[in-house]
């Protein structure tokens, strides 16, 4: 029998922290005369990271019962042993690009991610901003760990250790960091540039911890112009009930009220956000390739 070390609920001891650093943010964002904070946008943000772990006391014994049910069908069973936390690091971290990626790509994923996007600011707080509903079903694509064998506690540790990790990429107030920090890891710099609705910075950088992912998977782009923050179509509210749910209501209304087949209402389930059965709606990858052609005719 393996023995399984208690690990602790990392985000709820980090929680003093968050409170502590964005303080910290805001005297120095004011004192260098940047953008003043703006305290709505950061109190719903506030409130959302809140809801998101009250949330979790729930969608964490689902991801964990999930993830022990398929660690019964294991192909390996790895210890509890540091090199196999250095291979989690890595396996982790995959997963959690894919996920990300598919988040930009699929309206169902977009649905729950959209409310990490909704703010037009980016500093600390913005990184509070999680979704309510998608740790009830963005759990799968960390399927592939327990059958790999690593223990569903170890995949929960390291999941939690990401998002702390990717706390403190949410500011303004880093610019670059050195060239081989840059090159390996994902920074304020690279998470800006994910942040952003430039045509050319749109669906980016989906790094959690190593950039090297979007170099491989071809979804890298460095930080050049001055990001605008926000959604291509902003929300415009502080509402926390709305930001967590006006993309569910969009998108099942579309599915439900559209004028055209089965198969191709469920597209709007499957498709990228933007997409219309008709052909009138428009893509990232349309809005990129026309940045793409207007910086051709400059030249």
């Amino acid at each position: 029998m393996m023995n399984i070390p208690e690990l602790p609920n990392l985000i709820h001891y980090a929680i003093p922290f968050f409170v502590l650093t964005v303080i910290i943010e805001v005297i120095l964002t004011v004192k260098v005369k940047m953008d003043d904070y703006e305290y709505k946008d950061a109190i719903t943000s506030i409130t959302m990271g809140l809801g998101n772990v009250f949330i979790g006391l729930f969608s964490k014994g689902i991801i964990l019962a999930f993830f022990v049910f398929l660690y019964q069908f294991r192909f390996f069973t790895l210890p509890f042993a540091w090199w196999v936390w250095l291979l989690l690091l890595f396996a982790e971290d995959f997963c959690y690009y894919w996920n990300h990626r598919i988040a930009h790509e699929s309206r169902l994923f977009w649905a729950s991610h959209v409310v990490h996007h909704s703010s037009q600011k980016y500093n600390l707080s913005t990184a509070l901003r999680q979704t309510w509903s998608g740790s009830f079903y963005t759990f799968i694509f960390w399927a592939p760990l327990p059958l790999l064998g690593f223990h569903p506690v170890m995949i929960i540790m390291q999941m939690s250790i990401s998002l702390l990790y990717q706390y403190w990429i949410h500011t303004e107030l880093i610019d670059k960091l050195p060239k081989w920090f840059e090159s390996l890891f994902n920074t304020p710099s690279h998470h800006r540039v994910h942040h952003a609705t430039n045509p050319q910075y749109l669906d980016r950088n989906h790094a959690g911890i190593f950039i090297i992912w979007d170099k491989l998977f071809g979804t890298f782009e460095p930080e050049v112009e001055k990001p605008v923050y926000g959604l291509v179509s902003n929300i415009n509210t502080y509402n926390p009930i709305k930001i967590a749910f006006v993309e569910w209501y969009h998108m099942l209304k579309d599915v439900f009220t559209s004028n055209t087949s089965i198969s191709k209402k469920l597209l709007y389930l499957i498709k990228p956000p933007g997409w219309r059965h008709d052909g009138s709606g428009k893509l990232s990858t349309d809005l990129r390739k026309e940045w793409e052609q207007n910086k051709k005719r400059e030249a």
